[in-house]
């Protein structure tokens, strides 16, 4: 591979610690004004060779370049030069580009050209679903978001996304304070409250009435071909079966919301606090067994066969909204029954929801021994995360086996632990190790690819996802971060192509390469909130 520069794209804030990185080759760099004079120069460090990189690299620190400016970084053993960009809110458009993603993703309502300009498209997915094995009994369940790059809403990727985006509001609400551009709720929300709205009014339409248990999610039977814009998919929609992930993810989902949109709307925030609660009455009376898709159903299966981390979630986030003691009882069964991770935050392993939860509940309703433990075990795993960025190339939290579907996610996942961690304990080592999870967002990763659409030198140009691939627009849906380097090679394309190829390097910007370069509402969640840290404090 030949030699080059891998640097964050956007630029970087004057206060930040800021390296950049040069493969294949050392030596000495410089920093110029546009001037052409020198600001600072400095020799490059061995970092070594990284297997999941495949690649000799070495490491330059600029943190003393604090002027506000744009910049040439210029490597002479390469004979490369790149811009380098510095200045306080250098993150603000892309906080409101990754935001505004969820709005490009709405279902069942035009997307207008006032607020999605030459993206627009009209309502798509309006007409009732029939529940499965049911084909006389529909439900109204438009709303909400396609999940990804299909057309596809599920229940238990929409629970992480929703929570991602609460907790990065009641972390960072000084963050979310500028509009992003999208219609007015009318009940004076911030627009990632009111965004956030329009998902969980869908979810509300996935409970079932009757028993309170909440279906598994609405598609088609199949994924429409590629080229489809939303409003042509006219497959029938079906609603798979009612599933305990689900409702325990749904019951987890709906009590955070109902303690935030309190203080805006205290009738909302009452209907999503009883649905939570009779969705987790759902799961008390009922085993829990995996979802599988039924048959003739080939949309995403969002199985997970481990459960028990769902119901802990449901019970600590009740806890967390009502205080009761019920809810404190069965998180303290799930701690002595154990078998799940207490600080994973993906759409399958979501302990780490709970616990936060259960951290940021009333001190008064929880016992003393059981949050010191969860305390340890976040701040145990934040430091492990800080030792494994420090053995990388590119200074992230990824260890060779980490690059799987969805590698951004765990990427940005484990920025936000860094985060949570930060509060629990400040250190800088926390803030810089969540911050080196953007850098590598934006450039400074093995390809020099910014992962995200419609940012950086080197954007996303040919997402896995159907609006973007079938409009007549040239460029891409901005605002959208890729799955990422995917080991596995796990679609045709990627098979093809990447054969060999070092684990970091394992992604194409291929509309077919739905392994590496997919996008996803449960993606851009921890990226929002990793962002919102360097953007509202």
């Amino acid at each position: 591979m030949q030699a080059a520069i891998h640097i964050n794209q956007l630029g970087y804030r004057p206060q930040d610690r800021k390296r950049f990185y040069v493969s294949g080759c050392g030596g000495s760099f410089a920093v110029f004004r546009a001037d052409g004079s020198e600001v600072f120069a400095g020799e490059l460090q061995a970092v070594g060779d990284d297997k999941a990189t495949g690649m000799q690299v070495y490491i330059g620190d600029i943190s003393d370049v604090i002027e506000v400016g744009t910049y040439q970084l210029t490597v002479p053993g390469i004979g490369q030069s790149v811009s380098l960009a510095i200045h306080p809110d250098v993150y603000a458009n892309l906080h409101k580009g990754l935001q505004k993603f969820f709005y490009f993703q709405r279902c069942g309502v035009e997307l207008s050209a006032e607020h999605a300009g030459e993206f627009s498209h009209a309502a798509c997915h309006v007409e009732k679903a029939h529940v499965y094995a049911e084909p006389s009994r529909r439900i109204d369940c438009h709303g909400g978001w396609h999940d990804a790059g299909d057309y596809g809403k599920y229940v238990v990727p929409a629970a992480k996304a929703v929570a991602d985006l609460l907790l990065a509001y009641e972390f960072y609400p000084k963050a979310f304070m500028s509009p992003v551009g999208i219609p007015e709720s009318g009940a004076g929300l911030p627009d990632v409250l009111s965004e956030v709205r329009f998902e969980l009014e869908w979810m509300l339409r996935m409970q079932d009435e009757q028993t309170g248990g909440v279906y598994h999610k609405v598609t088609t039977y199949r994924f429409p071909p590629l080229s489809t814009m939303p409003e042509d998919d006219r497959g029938e929609l079906v609603l798979s079966p009612i599933s305990y992930a689900a409702t325990a993810t749904f019951a987890a989902a709906l009590a955070h919301a109902a303690r935030i949109y309190r203080a805006f709307d205290a009738d909302f925030a009452t209907r999503c606090l009883n649905a939570a609660a009779r969705a987790y009455e759902w799961c008390t009376s009922h085993d829990a067994e995996p979802f599988h898709n039924p048959d003739g159903v080939a949309t995403g299966e969002y199985g997970d066969k481990k459960l028990s981390d769902e119901h802990y979630w449901a019970a600590a986030s009740l806890l967390q909204a009502t205080g009761e003691d019920r809810y404190h009882q069965a998180c303290l069964q799930a701690f002595a029954t154990g078998g799940f991770s207490l600080t994973e935050l993906g759409w399958a392993d979501v302990g780490g929801y709970g616990t936060i939860a259960y951290l940021r509940a009333d001190r008064a309703v929880t016992q003393a021994q059981v949050w010191e433990h969860l305390r340890k075990a976040w701040l145990t795993e934040a430091d492990r995360l800080v030792s494994l960025g420090a053995c990388t190339a590119f200074g992230i939290p990824l260890a060779e086996h980490d690059y799987i579907w969805g590698s951004n996610m765990v990427l940005l996942n484990r920025g936000m632990h860094l985060l949570i961690a930060y509060a629990l304990e400040p250190s800088d080592l926390y803030v810089d190790g969540a911050l080196q999870t953007i850098h590598y967002m934006l450039g400074e990763n093995a390809l020099q690819q910014c992962y995200v659409s419609g940012y950086g030198r080197k954007p996303l140009l040919h997402p896995h996802h159907r609006p973007s691939v079938a409009d007549a627009v040239e460029a891409p849906v901005p605002g959208m971060l890729a799955g990422g380097p995917n080991r596995n090679l796990q679609d045709t394309v990627a098979r093809e192509r990447l054969q060999n190829q070092p684990a970091a390097r394992c992604f194409l910007d291929h509309e077919e390469s739905y392994s590496t370069n997919e996008v996803a509402v449960y993606w851009n969640s921890p990226a929002v909130f990793v962002v919102s840290h360097f953007v509202g404090v």
